[in-house]
């Protein structure tokens, strides 16, 4: 069966996203609050490229053009993840491969993302992929 990669914009495209992205994003109670999650964020730029096997989602990137001061215009990834019984068959590549696609469109050549410390086979896969780390985030939550 083929994978088709393709923006997913409708709501039922959204919905149909709910089960990988959970793997993702746990504290999502549903597609409900995804999709209005996702509406939201579009209004910001936010895009969601997902991977489709037949009518199932298999594979999400969430991603928004930004600029700031210190890199300029950049595509950010937000989110990406493969549901667990397709890992390791090059589909994350392939997500990043046409987010970076749709960013070269666009005249922007750099793609940054944030993944967490413990987070040790995402950062295998990233340098696998040709990204280095370039700073380390700091956060603190504000009561």
């Amino acid at each position: 069966m083929t994978i088709d990669i393709r923006p997913a914009e409708t709501p039922a495209d959204l919905a149909a996203c709910f089960p990988v992205m959970q793997a993702l994003r746990p504290h999502l109670t549903g597609a409900p609050e995804l999709a209005a999650r996702v509406q939201v964020q579009i209004a910001q730029g936010y895009r969601l490229l997902a991977a489709w096997r037949d009518q199932a989602v298999i594979g999400a990137a969430g991603y928004r053009m930004q600029e700031n001061l210190i890199r300029g215009r950049f595509c950010y990834v937000d989110d990406l993840v493969v549901a667990e019984s397709e890992r390791r068959n090059g589909l994350g590549a392939r997500l990043l491969d046409g987010v970076a696609k749709i960013a070269r469109d666009e005249g922007i050549l750099r793609l940054t993302l944030d993944t967490g410390l413990d987070n040790l086979l995402g950062q295998r896969f990233y340098f696998r992929y040709g990204m280095l780390p370039s700073s380390l985030r700091f956060s603190k939550q504000l009561d």
